[in-house]
């Protein structure tokens, strides 16, 4: 039995077609596993008697993500939605789905992001409320001008400077805007009670270090499907984006373990803030500019949470803000200074472009995020009252502690 030319491009077709759908499902999965890692390490940085409230949200928030992503968010980023029969959506091996599954995590992040800045002090619904606005309106409207061209505001970069905003794996797109959303939502709650005694700012203990770091641990591995699995086929792979995560990964620990003088929480957060930077250039970058812009992450983490948390009424838990959204506004700049050749990069850059573009993310979060959070807040209140404060948020909304006493 001969076997025809067009009979051997289908089956190669097929197996390229099922081998990229099989290689962003893993990366769908490791980005899905990485809000453990968030859920962790706002448990072991929260006080115990918020440690349930911290787990319960991260895992609401990813359900009411799905359903504001799936119904509204990815028609407003891709134009596409889901209201066919299912023999036409699984077309390609299912390849669009799979793409939603990994998109939608990158959307989820939003509100994981958030969830680290706001605890301890929020009401349970309504935050939720803010959650579906964020991710099926904020988030993909900046998602879809960067990563689809929508508004012609990518067009318009490479008629005026000869290329379009890079982000590779969403620095800016993705923590850059959910830091900036954080912003928004902790100034709106304000600070946790017991903050300020005699005049004096007092920060809260961690409660379980042990958690903490195994957060830190798992978003580290996750991170790897984050940015790797960015390329979304097997042909766009590239071992230089797994290259400059590590080392951008490696600049933050040790910046954050200098800068940080041996601090276990800066020091787990610290290779955060290098990964969270080397989202936009990874693809770019030479390995040591990727070590460079990590280190430079670490050390901004360090101070300017310290900064926050000390002379400052902005109470972010987590440090979210200088994790996610100035680490990664960072990202996208660093990616016009260290993706250009003369600084090893691979080039096709544009420094003026990624200034713009991050500039135009962080507009349109805090505008989006003030317009939701303010809404809900008029309506409903964001914040808990002062006694289901001092119960804490596990009885106060779940009725139920972290530990069992009796």
């Amino acid at each position: 039995m001969s076997v025809t030319a067009s009979q051997v491009h289908g089956a190669v077709q097929t197996l390229t077609q099922s081998s990229d759908t099989l290689f962003l499902l893993l990366g769908a999965i490791m980005v899905f596993l990485m809000h453990a890692g968030f859920a962790f390490l706002e448990v072991g940085t929260v006080r115990q008697k918020n440690q349930v409230n911290a787990l319960v949200k991260i895992l609401a928030d990813f359900g009411i993500s799905a359903i504001a992503y799936f119904f509204i968010g990815y028609w407003v980023a891709y134009g596409a939605n889901f209201f066919a029969d299912a023999q036409t959506l699984s077309q390609g091996n299912g390849y669009e789905l799979v793409k939603f599954f990994f998109l939608l995590t990158f959307a989820a992040a939003i509100p994981a992001i958030v969830s680290g800045g706001i605890a301890e002090r929020a009401r349970f619904y309504p935050i939720l409320i803010a959650t579906f606005f964020t991710v099926g309106l904020v988030y993909p409207v900046f998602e879809g001008i960067i990563w689809n061209g929508n508004f012609g505001i990518q067009a318009w970069f490479e008629a005026q400077f000869g290329v379009g905003f890079h982000d590779f794996a969403g620095s800016v797109v993705v923590h850059g805007v959910g830091g900036w959303i954080a912003l928004v939502a902790v100034i709106f709650l304000g600070m946790r009670k017991g903050r300020i005694r005699a005049g004096k700012h007092t920060n809260f203990v961690p409660s379980n270090i042990p958690f903490l770091a195994l957060g830190a641990w798992i978003l580290c591995v996750g991170w790897f499907g984050f940015n790797v699995m960015s390329a979304q086929t097997l042909e766009g792979i590239s071992g230089l984006v797994a290259m400059n995560s590590l080392m951008a990964m490696a600049g933050g620990i040790v910046a954050s373990l200098i800068a940080g003088k041996n601090d276990p929480g800066f020091i787990h957060n610290g290779p955060l803030a290098g990964l969270v930077a080397i989202c936009a250039g990874s693809d770019l970058m030479h390995p040591i500019g990727a070590l460079i812009t990590g280190a430079i992450a670490g050390v901004l983490f360090v101070y300017l949470f310290t900064f926050l948390q000390n002379k400052t009424k902005i109470d972010d838990v987590l440090g979210v803000w200088p994790l996610h959204g100035v680490c990664g506004a960072w990202g996208g700049v660093a990616a016009g200074i260290f993706g250009q050749s003369g600084f090893g990069g691979l080039g096709g850059v544009s420094l003026t472009v990624q200034i713009l573009g991050t500039m135009l993310g962080v507009s349109i979060a805090v505008i989006g995020a003030l317009i939701v959070y303010g809404v809900i807040n008029a309506l409903f209140g964001l914040r808990l009252s002062e006694e289901d404060e001092f119960n804490g948020a596990d009885l106060a909304i779940h009725r139920i502690s972290s530990t069992n006493d009796d």
